[in-house]
């Protein structure tokens, strides 16, 4: 009697990863017409990625240029595009002809002109300036088995000191650079996440961590219910502040400073919402927090859950390291946030999923009503 082979799906993957990896197979499918359009597809995906970092380059520089502002005006010859961006004509070539393999800008004859994309990406509030400030994850990713192993000091750990404690945002500078990011990118997560929960028959909306209150006036815009309240570090205040004042909001909204990490949340709120709150934090003060989210809330309170979650190309290859560089934190699947709600004491938990998991997707949860 001769055994079933345990294995026999995980042998034949890897007598199939050994035959794609042959040289011999390779030339074959390249030559052989009914394969080679998946090769060629397999062959430029693999330099997607290998070029991956030149690419981001390309982006960056376009944008610290600000050429692809200046094509939003109109079509532009190399000549006037190398003057404004101050670079020799041919270098400044280069940088658009390499914009335009990504898709981002058109060569025209005698000229340039911007691409869908990229005038989409112009289009998407806090790009721009996520787009700059990637200095700092692209210096800790120079060597990214150290920062795998968490070796040493990290750029974006010093970019985000907040994340550490209040003590270490109390410098004016850091708040506004703090704020001023998390506020411009705010603006198109506060869209996908409104369109996944109803907040209207809300009596008042805690926003934990919510900086100078993007998500809030958010809420306040499209909402005339709810009464508005803010919670956050002392130094965000006088831009919270600002920012309810000018959206005509100041009679709705309470702003109490404060750091979850020292305090208590404020009660009297039915509904708390956590927006890019939890993947800063690891997991102990992450639990300590949704249990301050359940004390403060009354029975059949809800809390709403809103960041980038594991599962998405997006957060498996971006977020999951840019939180590795920020040495605090990490990126959570559904799952994982859902099993961390129920051991606060809620129920009723739903992931109510989202149309752009590269910007946010949305968790709500209860505590009970008895």
């Amino acid at each position: 009697m001769t055994l079933a082979d345990p294995m026999p799906a995980l042998r034949r993957t890897g007598w199939v990863a050994r035959l794609v990896a042959s040289r011999s197979f390779q030339r074959w499918a390249a030559a052989t017409p009914i394969v080679r359009r998946f090769a060629r597809a397999d062959g430029e995906a693999l330099m997607d990625v290998v070029a991956g970092f030149v690419h981001s380059q390309i982006l960056h520089a376009m944008i610290e240029t600000r050429l692809l502002h200046r094509l939003m005006e109109g079509e532009a010859d190399t000549g006037s595009l190398a003057v404004a961006a101050g670079l020799p004509r041919d270098r400044a070539e280069v940088l658009l002809r390499g914009a335009a393999a990504l898709k981002l800008v058109r060569e025209m004859r005698g000229g340039w002109r911007i691409a869908r994309r990229g005038a989409a990406l112009l289009g998407v509030p806090g790009l721009e300036a996520m787009v700059l400030h990637h200095r700092a994850l692209y210096a800790d990713l120079a060597d990214p088995v150290a920062l795998l192993r968490g070796d040493g000091e990290t750029e974006l750990s010093r970019f985000w000191p907040y994340v550490f404690g209040a003590a270490r945002a109390e410098d004016p500078e850091t708040a506004r650079r703090y704020s001023d990011l998390m506020a411009d990118s705010q603006v198109i997560v506060a869209e996908e996440t409104l369109a996944r929960v109803d907040l209207s028959d809300a009596e008042e909306v805690l926003d934990v961590g919510g900086g100078t209150g993007a998500f809030l006036a958010a809420v306040g815009a499209a909402h005339a219910g709810p009464r508005l309240h803010l919670f956050d570090l002392p130094a965000v205040v006088p831009g919270a502040a600002a920012r309810f004042a000018a959206g005509g909001l100041e009679d709705r909204v309470s702003i109490t400073p404060g750091s979850f990490r020292d305090a208590p949340l404020p009660v009297g709120a039915d509904v708390v919402t956590l927006v890019r709150v939890l993947y800063d934090h690891g997991d102990s003060t992450v639990a300590a927090l949704l249990r301050a989210a359940y004390e403060a809330l009354p029975p059949g309170g809800r809390v709403v859950v809103s960041e980038p979650m594991g599962g998405a190309r997006a957060t498996d290859a971006y977020f999951a390291l840019y939180t590795l560089a920020m040495r605090t934190g990490r990126t959570r699947n559904p799952r994982t946030i859902m099993g961390l709600l129920a051991e606060a004491g809620f129920d009723g938990i739903r992931d109510r999923g989202t149309t752009r998991p590269f910007v946010t997707r949305v968790v709500e949860a209860r505590r009970p009503s008895t």
